[in-house]
Parts: C-alpha cells; structure tokens; sequence
C-alpha cells in the first residue's frame, strides 16, 4: 500500500494549542448534550450559550466572537432556510391536495406492504442522484408519512431508508459538491469516480441505510410526526378530486429534473462544450438553482394541485403560510448547529485533530479516511470535511508515484467514507433530521448518527476491498 509521504503546508497556527483544544471541544459537546438531555434546555438556546462559550475558551478574539457565531449561522441558513421552506409548501400541496396518499397508494398496491421500505429508499437513492440531502429528504416526508400512516408501525422504518438512500448519494456520487470538489483536487476521473460511486453506495445503503433502517424501526417506535394535522384532515375530507399518480410524481420529479439541468450544464461548460458565458447556458444554470427551481416546483402545484382542482387563491394562500409556524424552530436550530461547527473551525479543532494523524506513516487510503472523519467531527459539515480532507491530502497524493486513475477516485471515496461518518451536535444536518422526523437528542443519537456512521464505516470498508483487488 502506498504511504503518506508528503505533509500540506501548515495553517496559521490556532491561539490554543492542540491538547487544550481538542479537550475543550470534548467538553463542549459533552455539555451541549447534558443541557439539551439532562436539563431540558430549548436546543437553540444551549446552543448559543455554548458556542460562545466554546469561542471564549478557544481564545476566539473577543471582538471577533460575534462575527464568528453570526457567519456560522448565516452561512447554514442561506443554505437550508429557502429550502427547507420552499419544500413545506411543495409538502403542503402535496397533503391537502390528497397527492401525497395517492402516491402512497399506489407504492403500496405496487410494492406490497412488506416491501414498502425498500422500494421508498430505491426512490431516495434515484432522486438523490441530482439533488442534495436535505431538500430531497423535505420533498419526500410527505410521501412517507403516508405510507407510514397506511401500514403502521415506527415511522423510522419508512424514513430511514429514503434518508440513507439520500445521504449515500448525496457523498459519494458527484454531480454533488463535495466528491466533485474532492475529485478536482485530487486530480480523480469524474466518470470512473461515478462509477466506482456507484459501487461503493449501492451495497452500503443495502446494509447501512435499507438494513439499519429496518432494524431500528422495529425497535424503536416512533410515531408520524404530527406537523400539520389539519391539511392532513382537509386532504381527508375534501371531496374534489384527487390528483393523478402520475401528476404527483411529476411534481416531485420537476425539481429534480431542473436542478439536474443546472449540473449537467455546469459539467459540460467545464469540459468547454459549452461557452460559460453564453446569456441561455447561464439563464438555464439559474433557473437549475435549489431554491429557484423549488419555487417554480411549488407555482407549478399551486396551479396542478390547487386552481386545477378548485382551491381559491386565499385558500392556497393560507395553506402555504400555515405550514411555516411548524417548520420555524427546524430552520433556526439547524442553523445554530451551523453555528457551533463554525466556532470549533475558527478555533482551530480540526487543524489539531488532523495534526494528530500527520506525519504517522499510515497507509494514504486510511490516512484519507481518518483525515475526513477527524474534519467531521470537528466541524460536523460532510461537504467541507471532504473538501478540507482532500485539500490536506492533495499534495501527498500527486506526490506518490504509481498511483492508477482508479486508486485515485477510490482515495476521493475513502475521503466520503470519513467525511459521513460520526453526524452529531455540530452538524446541521443532526437537527434537520431529528426535528423533521420529530426525535428527541437521544433518539437521533441512536439512530441518524448510527446511520451515518454505518454509511462511512460500511463504505470505507468496501473501499478498502476495492483498493486491494483493483
């Protein structure tokens, strides 16, 4: 196996040395969860408490704490606010307009109630395929609670599946962010990375997402959140018409369909088939943005779902507000979970956890996962552990000789392996899909975290067999 040789160049050094600070990190999260479990403490404000707590203990300048806190926060809800939102409206449409139970219906009668759960988490892998992780979970809950309310037992059983299919996805596969960032850096083959992606996540959501999935919701039950009891009552008993199967998956599959314009677009001006600066390439590549093509995802069931079937404007009107209130407290957690990984990365945690790992002689393929892995838990982002990792590790690997195109891309996916694992307090994704789901801290320790850890610790693994016999 082929070694780490070279070490990147060093970061500017962080005002606390590396044992402090790894320790303070240790024990800021330890008191984030005894507030949050223990104490009972409302998740944004022990968060916010503990994150300035954690600045001042990592010698954050005093005058630059607030800026710290604030880009923390302002960074994850730029990201997740207009999708999270966006994406309770198409929810909304799809429940009061009865389209959500018809999709149900017709997953059931073509799947059959044993297989319900697999057949929702081969949908979530397909659809992650263009789509990130969290807009793709959003756009889906309503189709899962359906199938959960029709069939019984633990929502975690329908739920987990389709999360695991996006989360593989949405880590080892480009058009997404991060393996695409990773391959760039270290120098991978995109179409070899997409098929090797292929490999590694298609077994790893078989054990980790489907398996585990269906493991935890017979042990742990967990009712269908109640987040908008009265549109499921309206879609109930509302006597008009019910939108067609094929109506509801074209709305679920418009948003899809542009975001992946957007990507293909973007994929081909830089391969230079395309001119970047062409007025259509660039209006296309607008129209494919997440939040730009939820919009026109949600006009469009305004009228398909809504005016075509008889709702009034005020009647839509009404409906799409109501169902921000429930999702208020989603968005501004998730976002002060951003706001605590920001402070662990300014104060320099993950530069000490890597440097622990540095300079130990250890193969470069688990050096690129524990590299990754140490980013993660540091600062809880998977997108930016895998880009940071791969940054940290590019020099040794244009460093090292004899390398093939395939060892290459199998170094991007050892880098997701690490970046996935290990979700907790300090990733925004934790308390998006705890809240979503309706989980307590605890119960999405037990299963989220778990999840995510298995989707890395499983695709590590086969990545690992895939660099011995390739």
């Amino acid at each position: 196996m082929h070694h780490l040789l070279v070490q990147a160049a060093p970061a500017a050094a962080p005002a606390v040395s590396a044992g402090p600070a790894l320790a303070i990190a240790a024990g800021a999260i330890a008191v984030l969860l005894l507030l949050i479990m223990a104490a009972k403490m409302q998740p944004l404000i022990a968060l916010l408490l503990v994150s300035l707590g954690t600045a001042l203990a990592l010698q954050v300048p005093v005058g630059e704490v607030m800026d710290t806190l604030l880009d923390g926060l302002g960074e994850t809800l730029a990201e997740v606010s207009l999708l999270v939102a966006l994406g309770a409206m198409l929810g909304r449409m799809l429940e009061v307009s009865g389209g959500a139970g018809v999709l149900a219906d017709a997953l059931v009668r073509r799947f059959g109630e044993r297989r319900a759960p697999f057949a929702l988490g081969v949908a979530g892998m397909l659809f992650g395929f263009p789509i990130f992780l969290d807009a793709g979970v959003i756009i889906f809950l309503p189709i899962v609670f359906s199938v959960a309310r029709r069939l019984g037992g633990s929502v975690l059983r329908y739920a987990l599946p389709v999360a695991g299919g996006f989360a593989v996805m949405h880590v080892f596969l480009p058009p997404h962010p991060g393996p695409v960032a990773a391959a760039g850096l270290l120098g991978a083959d995109i179409g070899l990375l997409v098929l090797l992606g292929l490999v590694v996540a298609v077994p790893t959501w078989l054990i980790a997402g489907y398996g585990f999935g269906k493991w935890a919701g017979e042990r742990i039950q967990l009712p269908v959140p109640e987040l908008a009891p009265e549109a499921e009552q309206a879609a109930e008993d509302d006597e008009r018409p019910k939108p067609s199967a094929f109506t509801v998956i074209a709305m679920l599959l418009l948003p899809l369909v542009l975001i992946l314009l957007n990507t293909g677009l973007s994929t081909l001006s830089e391969a230079g088939v395309l001119s970047e600066d062409a007025g259509w390439v660039q209006a296309a590549k607008l129209v494919g943005e997440s939040p730009i093509a939820l919009v026109i995802s949600v006009l469009a069931a305004c009228a398909l779902l809504g005016l075509r079937r008889g709702m009034r404007p005020a009647e839509i009107e009404r409906q799409l507000t109501d169902c921000l209130g429930p999702i208020a407290v989603v968005i501004l957690v998730t976002g002060a979970g951003g706001m605590f990984g920001a402070v662990l990365e300014t104060g320099g945690v993950g530069q000490a956890l890597a440097g622990v790992l540095r300079g130990l002689g250890i193969p470069l393929i688990v050096a690129a996962f524990l590299i990754a892995l140490v980013m993660r838990v540091a600062q809880g982002s998977a997108t930016v552990a895998l880009t940071t990792a791969a940054g940290f590790l590019a020099p040794a690997v244009h460093a090292t000789p004899g390398l093939s195109p395939a060892q290459i891309c199998l170094l991007v996916l050892a880098v997701a392996a690490g970046a996935t694992a290990l979700s907790h307090v300090n990733d925004s994704g934790f308390w998006l899909i705890g809240r979503l789901l309706g989980m307590d801290v605890p119960t999405t320790l037990r299963t989220w975290t778990v999840l995510e850890t298995l989707v890395g610790v499983v695709g590590f693994a086969i990545t690992c067999l895939l660099w011995v016999v390739l």
